[in-house]
């Protein structure tokens, strides 16, 4: 049986480290602020919104929420937007999503401030991603993974890598982390074919598609590492990933579970985003 890789415990760890920071930007009278921008009442947005407040009140950042009606205009909305990029005591500014279709997201991608664009929303903080610039802000998803993959020590140097998922809010910045450490990356998606054989021939199987437990243990091949990044519900209506948890941790050498995964990371990259922000516009 393959070992479940404990990420509640490389949560805590990252999550120490970022109070740390904040007390000392807070020891210098810089107070780290996240805005919310949350449109609407949608359960799962606000279910998210109590989590990261629930974490920023662990580490000492303010979380400062901006409830819009779900209504809301898009002049309105876009001067919210603008008049967060103009508030010196905000460092980082976080819109829910999707938004209504009516909020043109293309549009608002481009107005928010790409200094405090702790989601990485902004068009010009995904292309440093993708010109091998990983300084900046990067993507809390895959960014979690790759967190997990050094707090593990996972060596992904010259292994194949398959990336299942080529959306640009995790398969594709995640593929680009992975090239970054010299991985030798696939990825695959629902064109792809032969997929089960392009996948069990991975060392390393990261797993956004989606699709709850789609990845079963004829997909693994033995003793690799399955890292499953989806977030699902499954037939009784209970949380699960991308991959068959039960079937797939005989096979694998490693796995991270659902939930307790890579979800509990993702939260502590936003708000080290956050500090990275309070840092970058008062040059602490």
């Amino acid at each position: 049986m393959g070992h479940v890789l404990n990420c509640k415990e490389a949560a805590k760890v990252f999550l120490d480290n970022i109070k740390m920071e904040s007390e000392k930007l807070r020891e210098k009278g810089v107070n780290p602020l996240l805005a919310i921008v949350r449109v609407g009442k949608r359960e799962d947005d606000i279910a998210y919104e109590k989590s990261i407040l629930k974490n920023c009140e662990k580490v000492n950042i303010t979380g400062q929420v901006h409830e819009c009606d779900e209504n809301i205009d898009m002049e309105s909305f876009t001067k919210l937007i603008q008049g967060l990029n103009q508030d010196r005591f905000v460092h980082g500014i976080l819109v829910f999503r999707p938004l209504p279709k009516h909020l043109d997201e293309n549009v608002i991608k481009h107005i928010i401030d790409p200094n405090k664009d702790v989601d990485c929303m902004n068009p010009l903080n995904f292309a440093r991603i993708f010109e091998g610039d990983l300084d900046g802000y990067l993507p809390c998803t895959p960014a979690a993974v790759m967190n997990i993959i050094k707090y593990f020590n996972i060596d992904v140097k010259g292994k194949k890598v398959v990336v299942l998922g080529r959306s640009m809010v995790v398969g594709k910045p995640l593929a680009m982390m992975l090239l970054k450490e010299d991985a030798t990356v696939t990825i695959c998606h629902s064109k792809t074919e032969n997929l089960k054989e392009v996948v069990s021939s991975a060392d390393i199987v990261a797993a956004a598609i989606g699709k709850a437990k789609f990845i079963g243990s004829d997909y693994i091949k033995k003793d690799a590492i399955v890292i499953d990044v989806g977030i699902n519900v499954d037939d009784n209506g209970n949380l699960c990933g991308d991959v068959d948890f039960e079937a797939v941790k005989e096979k694998a050498s490693l796995i991270t579970p659902v939930p307790g995964g890579v979800g509990s990371v993702t939260t502590s990259v936003l708000l080290k985003n956050v500090i990275n922000g309070a840092k970058r516009i008062h040059k602490s």
